[in-house]
């Protein structure tokens, strides 16, 4: 974690400058181990599911994240954040002897967190800049808080094939539901119907979640952050100019060895292998 950054001695606080900024009221990190998602594969997909001996996960791609932000009855200042991940599953099916082929599919998970967001009763309204067209104000909105999730690409940790008899009991996707932007990432339609065999995925999963409103802060302010640094560009007479001050890749031909990474962990010669 960063450390606090302080102005030099010679500069001093020129004024107190407000600002109007989102400011975090509550907040909460998950690490979340999501087992047994169902896949829904593409029609090509599952073509090639029910004649697969074996699947493997090859990447899992976060295409979206719905929030819905709700006050919880009787605990004022209190919402409940719901929150619905987006997953495209990619994977290599075995058929058996030959190239493993290509599957996709979609897989969701919800999740619901209670933080505290405040209070406020004031009416918001404010002024957007349309492109090709007169500014209008923006509609009327309720004082609720912003809530923002923070999440990186979940890791794959299993794949699995499964019989349809022996599938968990579940409530089906409604795929005719799905919002048109996460169904385009798609290049076929996506199937939950009948089928000999299904897929299931598990992942691991880091975030932050954050409840937060627009408000105005007063803050120190010690001068305008004028860039130092001149912009460095290739000149038209010698376009080869900017590239003879890269560096050589050398870490490109030759990767660091496992001592070099050690040190940067700070773990010095402490075995990290298996005991």
């Amino acid at each position: 974690m960063g450390g606090k950054v302080m102005p030099a001695e010679n500069m001093h606080i020129k004024e107190a400058v407000c600002i109007h900024t989102r400011k975090v009221y509550d907040s909460c990190k998950d690490k979340d181990c999501v087992e047994n998602l169902r896949v829904y594969p593409t029609r090509c997909s599952q073509a090639i599911i029910d004649r697969a001996i074996n699947v493997k996960c090859r990447k899992v791609d976060l295409l979206w994240v719905y929030i819905d932000v709700e006050p919880v009855s009787f605990n004022r200042g209190f919402y409940t954040v719901d929150v619905k991940y987006f997953y495209k599953i990619t994977g290599d099916a075995f058929c058996g002897v030959g190239k493993p082929q290509e599957i996709t599919g979609l897989a969701t998970h919800d999740k619901r967190y209670i933080l505290f967001g405040s209070e406020g009763n004031a009416r918001i309204f404010s002024s957007v800049m349309t492109t090709g067209d007169v500014d209008q104000q923006l509609i009327q909105r309720t004082n609720m808080p912003i809530g923002v999730v923070e999440v990186v690409d979940p890791i794959c940790l299993s794949l699995k094939l499964v019989e349809v008899c022996d599938c968990p009991k579940g409530r089906d996707l409604e795929l005719n539901e799905l919002p048109a932007a996460i169904a385009n990432c798609f290049n076929d339609d996506l199937v939950s119907g009948d089928s000999e065999k299904r897929l299931y995925v598990t992942l691991g999963q880091f975030s932050i979640i954050k409840l937060e409103r627009d408000t105005q802060l007063l803050i120190p302010a010690f001068d305008f952050c004028v860039p130092e640094n001149n912009c460095v560009s290739a000149t038209d007479d010698d376009p080869c100019d900017l590239f003879r001050r890269i560096e050589f890749p050398v870490d490109e031909f030759f990767p660091p060895q496992r001592k070099e990474f050690e040190q940067a962990l700070g773990t010095g010669d402490r075995h990290m292998g298996c005991r």
